[in-house]
């Protein structure tokens, strides 16, 4: 769009639009949650492939951060649109075909959306862990509403403490979210600089001090299990390599997070100029916290304490973390255990924090798939302060149910099968727009290497979901595939019930003024056949070693 038409959009604030009062550095501190999202998997991952873990996490943040240029390019595209990569990345999509568009921006969602249920129930975990013995009364008293088991062995829905602790927190949150971006941001700023400091902490401490055991960081060999579970140092042979490939699908969820920068795009006062800068800040700071505090996890734990159950469920994480802080600052006795409980409240907001962040970008990604005619027309309503409340309350009821479940781990892996499908998708959909739309403005425009680099990582990640998804448990893959076709039925309904065969005249206007040529011919439909066969020789080939959980 031009300036003009940007300052008319802009100015349209009365009429059910999100409004422009955001800059990079709002979208920066509303994206800041984004590093907390290593507390949700370093637990489960350190516990499945031992001391090779933080050596994963840096590969992952670096994958990471070089998609994310191509994320960049595609948003600023569109600057008038909010939601996110994956809303740009439909576009890419939508000439070669309306069911394969929606994909791409239902995936998001359906990944993003449960980070509400599991950084609640985490929190609310540290708290019980914090306040209870393990084996206490009231972490056993649970009332199991219905069996899930056809899905996953031992899945159930169930309501327990940390789940009425969990709703509690979710619902605070939801009510920070109605002032708008530019209110939530700040909120987000004040929490953030609180609750960025102890996972700063813990990657630097450790550093200053030397306090870096090499024994528990090599040798770089995958942790296996025999049959009677009893765990020992590894290969990398083919049970090996699987493992590998699972730590790079489970860490790929929370490392490639801060893409949700661009979800703002409509909301920037500058978006050409913002959306870039918003992105590659966001991707430093996830680059620093991605890198250290796993080392210094992995560091300060070895073999037995990663054979605990509460590291592999999450909830001893907060503990482990800060005696890395107490031990390096060289805290004792009873001073350990007050900053120890200072630290884990600190842990507790910053998972408050990416629960906000999600709330913030999930929501905006349903509000613009409603406005170009993806999903549902009442999730495009907005409130006096250009909140999505409509998809806001959808978010909200989605994670009330979520929040029952029992294993909150098998749900992050099912829907992280869905964010690898989105990834994929708008990783290709950079090069279908670079051919398709080679004349259209393009305030940043990704080196031509960084774009093929990227469509090749695309293709790596589905290697990593095809090999390692059902190491969280059997069946995983499966069920996020039908996780992924769910949108087919729902986007039906949207388009030949509610629109009658005719798309949303917002999103008409995006071609007519600058019709896209289909350049790329037959390469995106190539593009998902390799897809899929890639998905299926990496599954073929995986050599499963004893389940998670």
């Amino acid at each position: 769009m031009s300036g003009a038409a940007i300052a008319d959009v802009a100015g349209i604030e009365e009429n059910g639009e999100l409004h422009r009062s955001l800059d990079w550095k709002g979208a920066f501190w509303a994206s800041s949650g984004v590093p907390a999202g290593v507390l949700l998997t370093i637990g489960g991952i350190a516990t499945m492939i031992g001391q090779p873990s933080w050596v994963i996490f840096i590969a992952s943040i670096m994958m990471g951060f070089l998609q994310s240029f191509v994320y960049a390019e595609i948003a600023g595209l569109y600057p008038h649109k909010s939601g996110g990569a994956s809303v740009y990345g439909a576009a890419a999509w939508l000439p070669y075909s309306k069911f394969v568009a929606p994909i791409s921006v239902w995936c998001n969602w359906l990944a993003w959306s449960p980070v509400l249920t599991l950084g609640t129930s985490l929190a609310a975990g540290y708290i019980m862990a914090s306040l209870f013995a393990p084996d206490s009364a009231i972490n056993t008293w649970h009332i199991t509403l219905l069996d899930l088991g056809f899905i996953r062995e031992k899945l159930t829905l169930r309501i327990n403490a940390v789940s009425i602790i969990g709703t509690a927190f979710l619902l605070l949150t939801f009510a920070l979210q109605h002032g708008g971006a530019a209110k939530a941001a700040n909120a987000q700023k004040i929490l953030g600089i609180a609750c960025l400091a102890p996972l700063i902490l813990v990657g630097f401490v450790p550093l200053i001090t030397g306090d870096l055991p090499t024994q528990n960081l090599f040798p770089i060999l995958p942790l296996v299990r025999d049959a009677a579970g009893h765990a020992h140092f590894g290969t990398w042979d083919g049970y090996g390599l699987t493992l590998m490939a699972a730590a790079m699908f489970g860490a790929g969820w929370s490392t490639y997070g801060f893409e949700t920068a661009v979800c703002y795009t409509r909301e920037f006062k500058d978006p050409a100029r913002d959306t870039p800068r918003a992105l590659i800040a966001s991707g430093i700071l996830c680059i620093v916290i991605f890198a250290l505090v796993p080392l210094a996890f992995q560091a300060s734990l070895g073999l037995e304490a990663m054979m605990d159950p509460r590291i592999g469920d999450g909830s001893g994480v907060a503990l482990a973390l800060a005696t890395i802080v107490t031990k390096g600052l060289g805290v004792t006795a009873g001073g350990a255990v007050v900053v120890a409980n200072l630290f884990i409240a600190m842990l507790i907001l910053s998972l408050l924090l990416i629960v906000m962040t999600s709330m913030m970008g999930s929501s905006r990604t349903l509000y613009q798939a409603a406005v170009d005619g993806w999903l549902p027309k009442y999730l495009g309503r907005v409130n006096s302060h250009g909140a999505p409340t409509a998809a806001m309350w959808t978010d909200l009821a989605f994670n009330l149910v979520l929040l029952l479940a029992s294993d909150y781990f098998a749900v992050l892996m099912i829907s992280n099968v869905c964010y690898m499908a989105f990834n994929f998708l708008n990783l290709q959909s950079g090069w279908i727009h670079r051919m398709d739309r080679a004349t259209w403005e393009r305030p940043f425009r990704c080196p031509t290497w960084l774009l093929g680099l990227g469509a090749v990582l695309g293709f790596v990640n589905m290697a990593f979901m095809g090999a390692g998804a059902d190491v969280y448990g059997a069946g995983t893959l499966r069920n996020g595939l039908i996780g992924v076709l769910l949108i087919l039925p729902v986007f039906a309904f949207r388009h030949y019930v509610q629109d009658k065969g005719v798309f949303p005249a917002a999103l008409a206007e995006d071609f007519a003024e600058s019709p896209a040529v289909k350049r790329a011919g037959v390469l995106p439909w190539l593009a998902l056949a390799a897809c899929a066969a890639v998905v299926w020789g990496a599954h073929s080939l995986a050599k499963l070693p004893v389940p998670v959980g």
